[in-house]
């Protein structure tokens, strides 16, 4: 299955990982020339975990490696190195048939997410959007050190209309305001990472109703390398992001409230 939808239309809040996936169908997988440990690392395993905070859910189980939906649909395979970090995916390049099969599903995963936002927007007039990522910043190898600009959490405002940034200050300060073992968390706004083609397509097709924001982990909460969970981190990650709610939810309902 391409992706679960599991929405209960209890709350205008929707969580979504569309990068969670690490699933590929039979004819893909005969024709992948990368291995499973560099797929995983170019995924963002785990994400899914994060969109438990609320009961409007979007989970991608197959792998951006044979259709990345947070990208055009022209784009959504990877076909030369330069689509997917030098990486050169495909033993030989993919077929006619397999774009084709892909492109559908594509087609398919926006058509429905585009009922399930429609029966959002009908019930609750306003909705926002939790898109969930993870990123690497350790790619130099495994003991290499973070970089300054690698923020623990950065908030992609990607082709966002003006009247929602109050509402993303408003996230970033509640995120900055969490208790993260004693500490704060490092949330910069468009760092490295302003959210790709899913937030793109549900601001242009909802754009006086959704507010999507790309929402992008730095991998704390793992070994990027071995893959291995921290479930203290990923516990604390998932609370901080709890922590936004009311703030949303209080905007959806008075709008410019703080």
């Amino acid at each position: 299955m391409l992706a679960e939808f599991d929405f209960k239309y209890d709350e205008p809040i929707i969580c979504a990982a569309i990068h969670n996936g690490h699933e590929l169908s039979d004819k893909v997988k005969e024709n992948i020339a990368i291995s499973k440990k560099t797929q995983l690392y170019e995924e963002d395993p785990f994400t899914a975990r994060f969109t438990k905070i609320c009961n409007n859910r979007i989970i991608v189980n197959t792998s951006r490696f044979e259709v990345d939906l947070n990208r055009s649909r022209e784009k959504s395979v990877y076909k030369l190195p330069k689509d997917a970090w030098g990486l050169n995916v495909w033993k030989n390049p993919p077929s006619n048939e397999i774009i084709k099969v892909t492109s559908e599903k594509y087609r398919k995963f926006y058509k429905i997410l585009k009922l399930h936002l429609s029966e959002m927007q009908q019930k609750f007039g306003k909705f926002f959007v939790y898109d969930i990522h993870s990123y690497n910043y350790r790619r130099g190898g495994k003991n290499t050190e973070s970089d300054t600009n690698d923020p623990e959490i950065i908030l992609g405002t990607n082709n966002m209309p003006g009247k929602w940034m109050p509402l993303v200050d408003k996230v970033q300060n509640d995120l900055q305001k969490f208790d993260f073992f004693d500490r704060n968390l490092d949330v910069r706004i468009n760092v490295k990472f302003s959210g790709g083609n899913f937030s793109r397509w549900i601001h242009r097709n909802f754009p006086d109703s959704a507010c999507c924001i790309a929402i992008e982990f730095k991998k704390i909460f793992m070994d990027e390398w071995t893959g291995k969970l921290d479930e203290q981190k990923l516990i604390q990650l998932r609370e901080s992001l709890t922590s936004t709610l009311p703030g949303i939810k209080n905007n959806l309902e008075f709008p410019g409230s703080h």
